[in-house]
């Protein structure tokens, strides 16, 4: 049967496809969704007889009843349409206002918070958890809904849609009377994201642990995004980072711990926990003689004396003589990246005795004179100042061999190891002997960075050693594969 329907899609009465969910406004200002309705609707099984039926009426001279607004009820009691969904399984209706039904009372006037998110994802653009910062950005008075023209006046008229990606979120999370972004603009994004991301679902019966994962998310974002470290982030700061891709990332990925840059919980996870390793008495505090237990006593006191005179970063912990957890943020990921821009400009800073941007021999000497004396203490073989100045000369080659500048040492991929050299005794050692293990580890995964490589390494044992604590206790089985893996 050739049925040549013609008229206006876009006018379909949305209770004429029973489905109490659908706004006849929605249909209207989305006339592709009642197209899509409407075909669905005319695959229907029982609905070509209905079809049938009009078209015989209509040959006929006789009314036509079908615009869900007729007084008349012969169609209606004789020929109920179809529904899409089958019986059994309808999606809960609408709640009723007490003076009728849907049909005579007024449909809400555009979505609430909850329902905003599709919005924000496929009409925006935008990473799902932005949908209640975006959401109170359009609403300033607190209504609780959303228009179509206020949503249009803001996105359209504000041009908004015409921005790029990284002014629009910039836009959404900043404060109207500043000119940067702060920690504290980050913080309900996080929210959401820890409210509906599969991957951290389990944390949600732990409120102290996602507050925490929330703020080390946060201070690994301003520790690579916020080179100035100002703690005030820029447009232009966030437009040259890599942040914008990984919100994305972990807003597709449904395992939080392959979004690598700032999100993986298994990267919170090493990170806190090196923090309470060395936080003896857990008032969330550490001192120079906490720190000096890091990696083993791995690095030097010159170096800890350095990082506690707050050359390289002013602390944030208040206490005298303390570093908190956010110094420790920063801390770790310079100690264990030594090759990101940041961490650089860190340990350039605590090397750079007299602060004039510039390393000399004699303040490289100061800090190896440390590492010269525990070899020796250690029984090794002693390596002199003078062969290791060469050694790091040829590793960086700078543009004066009598100095190093913090340039000679940016793009430079042994950058790390002159570092080590000065202050890290394990590390330097590990570099001497050129692990054959750690050569095939990036050989084998070069995308990766040093932070990537030891945080994988150092989940790994943590995991264990709470997989081995549980099994003693009586909590796990004592040979469980994971334990035996490594053996």
């Amino acid at each position: 049967m050739d049925v040549d329907l013609i008229g206006d899609i876009a006018s379909l009465d949305a209770e004429l496809l029973q489905l109490a969910e659908v706004s006849s406004f929605a249909i209207k200002d989305n006339p592709y969704v009642a197209q899509k309705l409407f075909d669905q609707w005319l695959s229907l099984p029982d609905t070509t007889p209905l079809v049938k039926n009009l078209l015989n009426n209509a040959k006929a001279g006789g009314p036509l009843n079908v615009t869900g607004t007729s007084s008349s009820t012969n169609v209606a009691a004789s020929s109920s349409l179809p529904s899409m969904f089958p019986a059994g399984s309808t999606p809960p209706l609408s709640p009723r206002s007490s003076s009728g039904s849907p049909r005579t009372t007024r449909h809400r006037a555009g979505p609430s918070m909850l329902e905003f998110k599709p919005i924000t994802k496929e009409i925006c653009k935008l990473p799902s958890f932005f949908s209640t910062a975006l959401f109170k950005k359009i609403d300033v008075d607190r209504t609780g809904i959303i228009t179509r023209d206020v949503f249009v006046d803001y996105w359209v008229n504000g041009n908004m849609l015409t921005k790029d990606i990284s002014t629009q979120i910039y836009t959404i999370l900043k404060q109207p009377d500043l000119k940067h972004l702060t920690q504290d603009d980050f913080k309900p994004v996080l929210r959401e994201l820890l409210a509906a991301h599969p991957g951290l679902e389990f944390l949600r019966n732990t409120p102290e642990f996602q507050e925490r994962y929330a703020e080390t998310v946060i201070y690994r974002i301003f520790f690579y995004v916020n080179r100035l470290g100002d703690g005030h982030l820029t447009l232009r700061e966030l437009k040259r980072s890599d942040l914008i891709a990984a919100m994305q990332h972990a807003d597709e990925e449904e395992d939080i711990n392959k979004v690598l840059r700032y999100f993986s919980y298994e990267h919170f996870y090493v990170i806190y926990c090196k923090f309470w390793e060395l936080d003896t008495d857990h008032d969330f505090l550490i001192d120079k003689e906490n720190l000096i237990r890091y990696g083993n006593h791995a690095l030097t006191y010159r170096i800890v004396d350095r990082i506690f005179s707050q050359v390289p970063r002013k602390f944030t912990s208040k206490v005298e003589g303390k570093m908190g957890y956010e110094d420790f943020v920063y801390f770790i990921l310079s100690e264990e990246d030594k090759t990101s821009e940041p961490s650089l400009e860190y340990w350039f800073k605590c090397i750079d005795l007299d602060g004039n941007g510039v390393l000399t021999r004699n303040e490289m000497q100061f800090f190896y004179e440390e590492q010269l004396h525990r070899m020796e203490c250690m029984g090794q073989e002693p390596v002199l100042f003078e062969d290791i100045l060469c050694q790091m000369v040829d590793m960086i080659s700078p543009e004066d061999e009598s100095y190093f500048m913090l340039r000679d040492l940016k793009g430079k991929k042994l950058s790390g190891s002159v570092f080590n050299i000065l202050f890290n005794l394990n590390k330097f050692m590990a570099f001497e002997t050129r692990d054959p293990f750690l050569i095939r580890q990036e050989r084998e995964n070069p995308n990766l960075t040093e932070w990537d490589r030891f945080a994988h390494r150092e989940y790994i044992r943590l995991s264990m050693e709470e997989d081995a604590e549980d099994a003693s206790n009586g909590s796990a089985d004592v040979w469980d594969e994971s334990l035996e893996a490594p053996f």
